[in-house]
C-alpha cells in the first residue's frame, strides 16, 4: 500500500485573500488572487522523494456560497497545477468537498460526509489510490483539518500559531494537532522527514543490536 501526506489547499499550497468587499479572509475568488506559498514546490518535491504521495483534500464551498463561478474554480486548479508544473512538482491526487449546508445554490446545498471536519475525501482518496491511511499525515491550517485527518487514523500538523480561540476550541472539543508547524516546507522537513529517518536509524540500530555473532 501507499504512504500519504493529505494536504488542505488554502493556507497551506496557496495564500489565503482578504476579500474587501465581502470583508472576510477566504480562498482565492479569481484567477489572479491565487498565489502559491513560497517553498511549496520544493516541499513536494521533497515528499515524492521520499515516495510520498501528495494528495489534495479541500472544503471548497465558493460556488455553493455565490462567490465565484464552476468555470473560476476550474481556471484556479488549472493555475495551481501550473505553476507547480513549472517548478517540477506535482499532485498525485485533488480531492474536493463543493458542498455547503447552506448554500445560496441549490444544487450544492447537501448534508454530506465529504466535507471535512468528516474524513469522507480521506476514505475515498485511499480507497482509489490504494493508501495505507495509518502510515500518512494530513497537513491543514483549520481543527477541522485536524480532526479530518485523526477520523482517519492519520497523525496531523497544523500549519500556523496557536491562537487563543483556537486553543479553546481544541479543549472544547478535545481535538488536538500532533504537530504544528509555520509551514508546509518546514512540517515536511522538520517533521515528517526526520521522523521517518530517525525511525529508519533506530530500526537499523536494532537490526544491528540483534544479529547473532
Amino acid at each position: 500500500m501507499n504512504r500519504a501526506v493529505f494536504l488542505d489547499r488554502d493556507g497551506v499550497i496557496n495564500e489565503l485573500v482578504y476579500h474587501q468587499e465581502q470583508e472576510i479572509i477566504d480562498s482565492p475568488f479569481t484567477v489572479g488572487q491565487f498565489k502559491l506559498i513560497s517553498g511549496v514546490t520544493k516541499a513536494l518535491k521533497k515528499l515524492h522523494d521520499a515516495e510520498y504521495l501528495t494528495v489534495l483534500v479541500s472544503n471548497q464551498p465558493g460556488i455553493a456560497k455565490g462567490h465565484m463561478t464552476v468555470q473560476n474554480f476550474e481556471s484556479i486548479r488549472q493555475k495551481m497545477k501550473s505553476e507547480l508544473m513549472g517548478d517540477g512538482a506535482e499532485l498525485d491526487g485533488e480531492y474536493y468537498c463543493l458542498h455547503h449546508p447552506d448554500a445560496v445554490v441549490e444544487n450544492y446545498r447537501v448534508q454530506c460526509n465529504c466535507r471535512k471536519p468528516l474524513p469522507g475525501l480521506l476514505f475515498q482518496a485511499a480507497e482509489e489510490m490504494n493508501i495505507d491511511l495509518k502510515e500518512s499525515w494530513l497537513i491543514g491550517d483549520n481543527l477541522s483539518d485536524v480532526q479530518a485527518g485523526k477520523a482517519a487514523g492519520c497523525q496531523t500538523i497544523l500549519i500556523g500559531i496557536f491562537k487563543c480561540e483556537l486553543c479553546r476550541l481544541m479543549t472544547e472539543r478535545n481535538i488536538y494537532p500532533d504537530n504544528v508547524s509555520a509551514n508546509l516546507e518546514e512540517a515536511i522537513q522538520n517533521l515528517i522527514l526526520t521522523k521517518e529517518y530517525s525511525q529508519n536509524e533506530s530500526d537499523s540500530l536494532y537490526f544491528q543490536d540483534n544479529q547473532e555473532v
